[in-house]
C-alpha cells in the first residue's frame, strides 16, 4: 500500500483555525447577519442554538474563521534512518503565516511527484487553506490549485480516505485510528473544541502550536503504518519552530 510514494516526497501537514472574533457579539453587523443566516442549518436542538450560541463552531467555515497554525512534516533519511522534521507557521497575522507557508510549498513543489498529506484533509485542510489564501488576497499555489484537474492528477493523500478503502458511511477521527493502531495519542493536552479558548482566552498560542504538531506527527505515523514500514523512533522526530 502506498508502495509507490517515497517518503521524502510527502508533506504532512495540518492546521487548527479559530472563529474570526472573540465572541459573536463583537463581529461586525454584516458578519452577524450572515452567520445567523449560515446556522439556520446547524440548529440541531443540542445545547444553546441562538447564533451566538452557535458561534464556536464559526471557526470550521472559511468564510467564519481563520487559520492560526500551519504545521508541516518531512521525512529524511540520515545514516540510514527515518527522521522526522517539523516546522509550523503560526501567529496572529493570517495572512503573514500564509504567505510563509506558500514560500515554502511552493520551494518544496519544484520537486516532481511530491504529495500533501492530512487526516481529512480533502474535507477540510486543503480547501480551507486554499479558501483563506484566496480571502488574504495571495496566488494560489500550485499544489492547492485543483482547477480543470482530474482526480488523478491531484497530489492530495488523506489517512481518513486510506482507511475508508472505498467505504463512505463513517468519519473516523485522528485519536481513534491511532488508537486502535497503536499509535501514541496527539490529543494528549487539548482538542480541536479547546483550540480557540485557549487562543482567546488563555492566549497561549504556543501551546496550540504543540497540538498541530502533535497532529502532523500522528498523520505522518498512520502514513509509515499504512506503507507496512518501521515507526519513527522518538529520538527521530525534531521540531524546527521558533
Amino acid at each position: 500500500m502506498l508502495d509507490h510514494i517515497k517518503n521524502e516526497d510527502v508533506l504532512f501537514l495540518d492546521i487548527e483555525t479559530v472563529p474570526q472574533y472573540t465572541e459573536f457579539e463583537n463581529s461586525p453587523a454584516i458578519y452577524q447577519k450572515l452567520w445567523e443566516k449560515k446556522v439556520k442549518n446547524l440548529r440541531d436542538n443540542t445545547g444553546d442554538e441562538t447564533p451566538s450560541g452557535l458561534y464556536q463552531r464559526a471557526g470550521i467555515y472559511a468564510e467564519f474563521g481563520k487559520i492560526i497554525c500551519i504545521s508541516v512534516g518531512l521525512i529524511k533519511v540520515q545514516d540510514n534512518e527515518k527522521v522526522l522534521r517539523l516546522k509550523s507557521f503560526y501567529g496572529d497575522d493570517e495572512k503573514q503565516l500564509l504567505m510563509e507557508f506558500i514560500d515554502m510549498l511552493n520551494r518544496f513543489s519544484g520537486k516532481k511527484d511530491v504529495v500533501l498529506c492530512a487526516h481529512n484533509g480533502k474535507e477540510f485542510d486543503y480547501p480551507y487553506l486554499a479558501r483563506r489564501i484566496l480571502i488574504n488576497e495571495l496566488k494560489l499555489p500550485r499544489m492547492l490549485d485543483m482547477a480543470g484537474k482530474k482526480p488523478w492528477e491531484v497530489p492530495h493523500l488523506d489517512t481518513l480516505e486510506l482507511w475508508k478503502f472505498g467505504d463512505y458511511k463513517s468519519y473516523t477521527s485522528l485519536e481513534l485510528l491511532t488508537s486502535v493502531m497503536g499509535i501514541e495519542s496527539p490529543k494528549q493536552d487539548i482538542d480541536g473544541s479547546m483550540v480557540a479558548h485557549v487562543y482567546y482566552i488563555e492566549k497561549d498560542l504556543r501551546r496550540i502550536v504543540d497540538y498541530c504538531e502533535n497532529d502532523t506527527l500522528a498523520v505522518a505515523r498512520l502514513f509509515l503504518r499504512f506503507k507496512g514500514e518501521e515507526p519513527l523512533k522518538p529520538e527521530n522526530i525534531e521540531s524546527v519552530t521558533t
